[in-house]
């Protein structure tokens, strides 16, 4: 995320005015607007989250959590739901090669790859097994699968596993859609959660930025309540920061030749010159804007 979006994010929620509460609706909608413009980044705090969410679980988990018994236990449920349809998959799929004499695949998926939650890498790793199981079906039953659509959708192939007689094979095609499905859960639970973490990270980001910036400008604010300037500082300040998110160099240029056009000079707080004899006139005050202006030129805060 670079400077210039940030500022583009957190000038726009300074509109309003500089000590204003933060409006929890046009935050929340900076804040959409952002993430859609930043969807394909990778957010590694997703994975940060996870972890720190399956310690949590581990914590409260019953004991049998980490044996042989409870391997997928430590799961969640939609990761769970995955791993289920893939060991019934497996299973068909060895029981299929046992029978025909036909070497059993290598799958590649185990339950501790799903922990602590599904990683889209993973989608590869599924695809592989799924080919590879789909390669036993085929040499097994050739003529069989030719009789299957190999564009064929989910309720096809439901329907085609319900009419076979082969309890192997039903349940390998079964399996193979309830994976498909799963999977589809799995992304779009880890979708959710990276841009939970996403929007988490943007907002930090965004209030620490808002800080700052407000910071900034308390700091003008002391610097020309100091000089003692006879003009509302704040008012000045939050006119020109409003301004410059539009136009930044135009704004400074105004701000350092004519200050004023932020905030009146106030001429009746000019102090009267010559032990009082002589008070302020309107000239003055076309006097105090250019000293303002040079004094804000040179400023550093």
């Amino acid at each position: 995320m670079s400077d210039a979006d940030i500022d583009k994010i957190v000038d726009k929620h300074l509109n309003e005015s500089l000590f204003d509460e933060t409006d929890d609706e046009e935050f929340e909608k900076l804040l959409n607007e952002f993430i859609s413009s930043e969807i394909t980044e990778e957010d590694t705090e997703t994975m940060a989250s996870d972890y720190k969410e399956a310690h949590r679980r581990e914590q409260t988990a019953p004991s049998s959590a980490g044996t042989d018994t409870g391997k997928d236990s430590k799961l969640c449920e939609e990761e769970r739901n995955l791993f289920n349809a893939h060991e019934n998959y497996t299973s068909a799929i060895f029981q299929i090669a046992d029978k025909n004499n036909i070497k059993r695949p290598n799958f590649k998926i185990t339950a501790d790859l799903l922990y602590p939650r599904y990683k889209p890498y993973l989608g590869e790793k599924f695809a592989y097994d799924s080919l590879a199981g789909w390669d036993v079906m085929i040499k097994a039953y050739p003529t069989r699968i030719m009789n299957i659509n190999p564009g064929a959708k989910d309720e096809e192939l439901l329907e085609y596993a319900e009419k076979t007689t082969d309890e192997n094979l039903q349940l390998a095609i079964i399996s193979y859609v309830e994976i498909l499905i799963e999977l589809e859960s799995c992304e779009i639970a880890y979708e959710k959660r990276r841009l939970k973490a996403k929007r988490k990270k943007i907002e930090r980001e965004v209030i620490e930025e808002h800080q700052r910036r407000i910071d900034k400008m308390k700091k003008y604010i002391k610097a020309i309540e100091e000089k003692q300037f006879p003009i509302n500082a704040e008012k000045l300040i939050n006119n020109y920061f409003k301004t410059s998110r539009k136009d930044a160099d135009g704004a400074f240029k105004v701000l350092t030749n004519n200050p004023a056009t932020f905030a009146p000079i106030e001429v009746n707080k000019i102090k009267a010159r010559f032990f009082g004899m002589i008070k302020a006139k309107p000239e003055d005050g076309i006097r105090i804007n250019r000293e303002l202006g040079n004094f804000l030129k040179k400023l550093k805060v």
